[in-house]
């Protein structure tokens, strides 16, 4: 059951889904990528957490590390002198395993290279 949220123009409407508990045995999807990644030229991350709400999954976090390597061991860093463009990038997705595992066919058509690893979380609290 989605509810609709008055926008300025009454053409466009945004559909909120309605909020729900999550089950005490989620999956944890955690998406590692560049800041520089991109996908139908808006950045990658974004372009996960709008598809992740579009599935209307729990909820997608994006955070930004400071630091990393990956695969090619090149060294990202956000240091003074040599300010890195394409910063590490994790998203993060809790949610039920059927809808992660709905949800990852999409990601991949998304997704040139990064890392996507799931894991089994327990959810203690999941409130407003």
């Amino acid at each position: 059951m989605a509810r609709s949220i008055p926008s300025a123009s009454p053409a466009k409407k945004s559909v909120i889904p309605t909020p729900r508990n999550l089950p005490e045995e989620c999956s944890l999807l955690r998406i590692f990528l560049g800041e520089g990644d991109e996908y139908q030229h808006r950045p990658l991350y974004r372009a996960i957490v709008l598809k992740a709400r579009e599935f209307h999954l729990a909820g997608a976090t994006v955070l930004r590390g400071p630091m990393g390597f990956g695969r090619s061991s090149h060294l990202h860093n956000a240091n003074i002198v040599r300010l890195s463009f394409d910063l590490p990038i994790i998203v993060e997705i809790v949610e039920e395993t059927s809808k992660i595992e709905a949800f990852l066919p999409e990601l991949e058509k998304m997704m040139q290279g990064g890392l996507i690893t799931m894991e089994r979380a327990q959810v203690f609290r999941y409130r407003r």
